[in-house]
């Protein structure tokens, strides 16, 4: 049996979509909201089966996976995030790059030797690499309108895996991939289901437009905070406009607050575009706290934490 376990943002759907489309494969899918990083909680295998890991910190999930290994499953596991202590075992193949400008679609176009780079693109706009998702458009000679249709799907899809939980969502991340998966290009799929690319757009704008409005908590030159309410939009435009802000003023950390339904807090922490380095650290001193060097967060802070967080925050990027 194969298993497919993956982030569901377009990293980790875009990096599926690369892998599937050269090695076609019925799998079980294991995925949900951008947050929910520990899938491997919910995966059962047994010897002879085959689990890939996509996008999703080693260090979140070292003990499912030994478990698994134990169990006599083979794991390719690809990610950019924070890996910890990788295990020693060999039904475990891992590749991991935790540089600040790679994600793990691109990973996997060099992986596969490059058989479908315009869905690593869209994955690394979605990811806010726009400079890396422009040297890969380079090598393409892909034209200006090309660039912005691959970029504003990357953001799109980034944007519908927001949320604490399936529900805040506009389409699950594996119904997604299933209508992806059947578009080499992504050309052809804003093309032949423009429907769906103009639905995830308004959707967008819509949420993006009540957050450009809100006035940030706390404002300096180095960083900025910003607190959401409590509700469904709020929730689903907390990574997307940590990077619009982040492309604004790239000289800035940014953290965006979001309260939960659950009485906690959802935070997106961005740093400097001009200093990519620092996120994972900071948001790895909290409790559910984890994520790369440029962009990170902290699933579950308690209400008691979040003026802890802020000087915290603060101070590490003064």
């Amino acid at each position: 049996m194969q298993i497919d376990v993956f982030n569901g943002d377009a990293d980790g759907i875009c990096a599926l979509i690369q892998l599937r489309l050269s090695q076609p494969a019925e799998s079980t899918l294991i995925t949900g909201v951008k947050r929910d990083i520990q899938l491997l909680q919910r995966v059962t295998a047994t010897a002879g089966d085959k689990v890939t890991v996509l996008d999703i910190s080693l260090a979140k999930n070292k003990e499912d996976v030994c478990r698994l290994l134990s169990a006599g499953a083979e794991i390719l596991y690809i990610d950019h995030h924070q890996a910890g202590e990788i295990p020693e075992h060999p039904n475990l193949s891992t590749l991991i790059d935790t540089s600040a400008n790679i994600c793990t679609s691109l990973l996997v176009n060099h992986y596969l030797q490059q058989p479908y780079p315009e869905w690593a693109i869209v994955a690394a706009f979605g990811d806010n690499l726009d400079h890396s998702a422009e040297q890969l458009a380079d090598t393409l000679l892909l034209s200006t309108e090309q660039r912005e249709s691959l970029q504003q799907l990357g953001i799109y899809i980034n944007y519908n895996g927001y949320g604490a939980s399936i529900e805040d969502l506009h389409i699950h991340p594996a119904e997604l991939f299933n209508i992806l998966i059947q578009f080499k290009s992504p050309f052809d799929f804003i093309r032949q289901r423009d429907d769906l690319f103009r639905q995830l757009k308004a959707a967008y704008h819509a949420d993006m437009e009540r957050a450009t409005a809100l006035q940030p908590l706390e404002e300096d030159d180095k960083t900025a905070v910003y607190l959401l309410p409590d509700a469904a939009w709020a929730r689903r435009i907390s990574g997307v406009f940590g990077n619009q802000l982040a492309n604004q003023a790239p000289d800035r950390a940014h953290a965006i607050i979001s309260r939960t339904p659950a009485g906690n807090f959802q935070i997106s922490v961005r740093a400097p575009l001009n200093l990519k380095t620092g996120a994972d650290e900071l948001c790895a001193r909290f409790p559910n706290g984890g994520g790369r060097k440029a962009a990170a967060g902290i699933n579950q802070l308690p209400e008691t934490q979040l003026d802890q967080f802020i000087s915290a925050f603060k101070q590490h990027y003064s």
